[in-house]
């Protein structure tokens, strides 16, 4: 979205990141982003992308930081500067901290459910959450596997209501309220989880939707302002830092969806062109 509007100023301009598109590719289906009835998240990343292909490069950054006049963003092949800088960085899986997390982690603990269901058929599995993400994944995965088991640590869901009726028409979808995680086990492979009301779930794998925490990781050196770890922005999606503007999940505007990270995106770039114009 800010290269769009980046591109319509005459802004000369690059998209840099590991994954263009984000958190979007683990969409299951959208149904609430303006122009498309419903569309699974991979599709909907690829039709962002389509906007300005050769203007992405695929690299991870590792640093970013102001280097006299310019800024200065290292990827793990190059080095790339700007007078100015979006960050859309998004944000990173919450860890929630049980027995043997770690250990089972790519071992039938995963974070996001897979773009590609067909290893799920038949399986029984377990998603962990109360929000849209959660409910998204229970419903993404309970077209494929035998069983579902949706655990909520509280005893309502805070996601959308239309999501809820659907889960609760889902019958392989059990629901598993006031219970959380309380230990992983397993033989090499994630075999059972352990709730703390003392079952035990006997699964194939299980993904924690638990929400996330913004990606600030690269921008210690830039001196953002923090907001319980947000990047603070004003109405131009602007930060305390000249010349830096922040976009999407990683701000502290208090809804976190596509088409509000489209249009912080539009916002900052507009930003970025009147920061250019006033500094000649």
């Amino acid at each position: 979205s800010a290269a769009i509007y980046a591109k319509r100023y005459g802004l000369k301009y690059i998209i840099i990141g590991k994954l263009p598109g984000g958190a979007v590719h683990e969409g299951h289906k959208v149904d609430n982003y303006l122009g498309f009835k419903s569309i699974k998240g991979p599709d909907l990343a690829k039709e962002f992308i389509a906007h300005a292909p050769d203007k992405i490069i695929e690299e991870e950054v590792k640093s970013i930081c102001r280097q006299d006049k310019l800024f200065e963003v290292k990827t793990e092949k190059s080095v790339y500067q700007g007078q100015t800088l979006i960050l859309a960085l998004g944000m990173k899986s919450r860890k929630l901290g049980f027995k043997n997390e770690e250990k089972f982690l790519g071992k039938g603990i995963a974070y996001y459910t897979p773009t590609d269901l067909v290893e799920l058929k038949g399986k029984t599995l377990a998603v962990v959450g109360g929000g849209d993400s959660a409910l998204c994944a229970a419903l993404k995965v309970a077209g494929s596997a035998k069983r579902v088991y949706l655990i909520h640590r509280r005893n309502e869901f805070r996601g959308a209501p239309a999501l809820i009726d659907q889960i609760k028409a889902k019958k392989n979808i059990e629901l598993v309220l006031n219970a959380q995680p309380e230990e992983a086990k397993g033989d090499g492979k994630l075999t059972s989880i352990v709730l703390n009301t003392g079952r035990e779930l006997e699964i194939d794998q299980v993904f924690l939707e638990v929400g996330g925490v913004p990606n600030v990781y690269l921008c210690g050196e830039l001196s953002v302002e923090m907001d319980n770890n947000f990047i603070k922005v004003d109405k131009r999606q602007q930060t305390n830092a000249p010349g830096v503007f922040a976009a999407g999940d990683m701000t502290d505007n208090p809804l976190k969806q596509i088409v509000t990270a489209a249009a912080e995106g539009a916002v900052a770039a507009t930003g970025a062109y009147g920061y250019l114009k006033n500094i000649g």
